[in-house]
């Protein structure tokens, strides 16, 4: 290709809507356009970058047996409204009318399509197990677009669905999708980590994530120093630390005068912080149910856990009205003598061991000493509602919890019968008895993983593309235009490279050499190849990407010379 004639039209300034530097940087170097918040055009670059990320997910989605189709993007509400979807999914789904006032959605996932399928071609478990596959532009109305390809209201995944006779296949396929996620990562040349992960939406169990590492990420991911444990932060638990045991005193209801907050009741009150609990007032959003969760003051309540064990999709805390209505007050909201009528006391477990803590009174200016678990209130659900915290102990080995910004790139989940139940997925077995189907989800955000490359893989000049993904691997530059000898070698070099069928770009414009330099760092192609002052000795300067490094190439070997360098860049 010749740049001369590619469409590519690089920018010297940031657009002001760029934050994080894969998002500054696709839009510098002329790989994406805006056409709207959270919508982008992939113009020639960046398309055949993202074309290169799918053609390494379809390797080895094949490799691994699994099976491409193509399911439609418009999706009737009647499919949802089976599974049970339509209203939980929320305000995230792309909702439209046909000229008939029919309901359909434009697909965020294809859980009901594919189950759809499934369910009216497959009766005998002779046909199972069968993996299926797809890759295929998704909808989600975020509320907040951001970060360029990483947060935006239509991406390109990879999204596959197993089927199954039993759980022991499931399993099974759930390692071999964890091992073929894996070499697509490795192949992308990316840092990552495979992590315990929340199932959101989706829903079932055994869901793991693939994290690209990066600062930018927006998830934390809490890893052991010791083991190779590692979760998202939303479904982390630690080894919970452990008061001495002592002997269970008399309640006593004290005056704390304007002192609402846990770090002034430890100072008023002369109290360790791991002896206080405070009380989080919640509501589930969907059913309007209220809960008092309650957990120690110096932790947090991680609203992920929280919604699980509720099985709710969204909750937020109780306004001032709203606990005015309960007649509670904030800072002073505690566990005895609650009202278990109007709502459900969830215990955190870290405070059910806690002799003589410290709660709310219930009362302005109150708080009460010496509570304890089980004599002076129970909790209707006691579970693991707390985040974790950096530095402490594993739950697996005892070993030091740390953390780390990661982006999530993969999500693999065993769904069980959670779509096969509600739609009717079922088969007869062996014995010719009707059985439900065991299903597995596994999606690659193709273009986000695109973005993730850039966030680890850029200086302060541009992007440094790993040979495996950069739209062009080799830029070929002439340095003086008006110099024949040198424009012979880039054209005889240049077409070297065509007919090995490496990815080359001619930078045959009539620009400065110092201007073409900028473009080609800011662009990311791994390798230059410059024909200069020693032209006419067939002698050229291959100029390595990553490194920074410059050899001196006879035009006999630069060919091969970047076919080994491809290897290790």
């Amino acid at each position: 290709m010749r740049l001369s004639k590619y469409y590519v039209k690089t920018l010297k300034e940031t657009p002001k809507e760029a934050e994080v530097i894969s998002h500054k940087l696709l839009l510098r170097s002329g790989m994406i356009k805006r056409l709207a918040s959270g919508v982008y055009t992939y113009l020639p670059l960046g398309l055949k970058a993202l074309k290169k990320v799918e053609a390494i997910v379809r390797e080895e989605m094949d490799r691994a047996g699994a099976q491409e189709i193509f399911m439609p993007v418009l999706q009737p509400a009647e499919l949802w409204k089976e599974s049970g979807r339509w209203d939980t999914m929320g305000a995230e789904m792309m909702r439209i009318q046909d000229r008939h006032s029919r309901e359909f959605a434009l697909g965020p996932t294809h859980e009901e399509v594919v189950t759809d399928i499934i369910r009216n071609d497959i009766s005998s478990y002779k046909a199972l197990p069968l993996n299926l596959y797809q890759i295929q532009t998704k909808f989600r109305d975020e509320r907040r677009p951001r970060f360029g390809l990483m947060r935006g209201r239509e991406f390109l995944m990879t999204d596959g669905y197993s089927f199954h006779a039993n759980r022991e296949s499931l399993d099974a396929e759930f390692e071999n999708m964890r091992e073929a996620y894996t070499k697509v990562f490795e192949r992308c040349g990316l840092k990552f980590r495979v992590v315990e992960a929340d199932s959101g939406a989706i829903g079932g169990s055994g869901s793991q994530e693939f994290h690209v590492l990066a600062e930018s990420g927006e998830d934390e991911i809490i890893y052991c120093k010791s083991c190779d444990y590692a979760a998202n932060v939303e479904t982390a638990t630690s080894e919970i630390f452990s008061l001495e045991k002592a002997e269970a005193k008399e309640l006593n209801l004290v005056d704390t005068p304007n002192v609402a907050k846990i770090k002034d009741v430890v100072e008023y009150l002369n109290v360790p912080v791991e002896q206080t609990v405070k009380a989080m007032m919640y509501k589930d959003m969907v059913t309007d149910n209220m809960y008092m969760v309650l957990i120690r003051g110096d932790f947090e309540v991680n609203e992920i856990k929280l919604k699980n064990i509720i099985n709710t999709i969204d909750v937020a805390l109780l306004t001032d009205s709203e606990l005015e209505e309960l007649n509670l007050i904030k800072g002073f909201i505690g566990p005895v003598g609650a009202d278990t009528e109007k709502l459900t006391i969830i215990a955190d477990e870290s405070i059910v061991g806690i002799v003589n803590h410290t709660a709310g009174g219930n009362k302005l200016d109150t708080h009460f000493m010496n509570v304890n678990y089980g004599r002076d209130y129970e909790a209707k659900i006691v579970a693991d509602v707390r985040t974790v915290l950096v530095g402490e102990k594993c739950s697996r080995c005892g070993g030091e919890l740390s953390s780390a910004r990661g982006i999530e790139s993969g999500h693999i989940f065993k769904l069980g019968d959670k779509y096969s139940r509600s739609l009717g997925a079922t088969f007869l077995d062996v014995n010719g008895k009707s059985q439900v189907m065991e299903m597995g989800c596994y999606g690659i955000g193709v273009s986000r993983t695109m973005a993730a490359l850039i966030e680890q893989n850029n200086d302060e000049f541009g992007i440094i593309w790993p040979s495996s993904i950069a739209p062009f691997i080799v830029e070929v530059i002439p340095a003086n235009m008006k110099a024949q000898g040198q424009v012979e070698l880039a054209e005889e070099v240049y077409n070297q490279f065509k007919d090995e069928k490496i990815d080359v770009m001619l930078d045959d414009r009539d620009e400065r050499i110092g201007f073409k330099f900028k473009d080609g760092d800011l662009i990311g192609y791994p390798f230059k190849v410059v024909c200069g002052k020693k032209a006419e000795e067939g002698i050229v300067e291959l100029k390595i990407r990553r490194t920074g490094e410059t050899l001196e190439v006879s035009k006999n070997d630069v060919v091969s010379t970047v076919k080994e360098l491809m290897k290790k860049y």
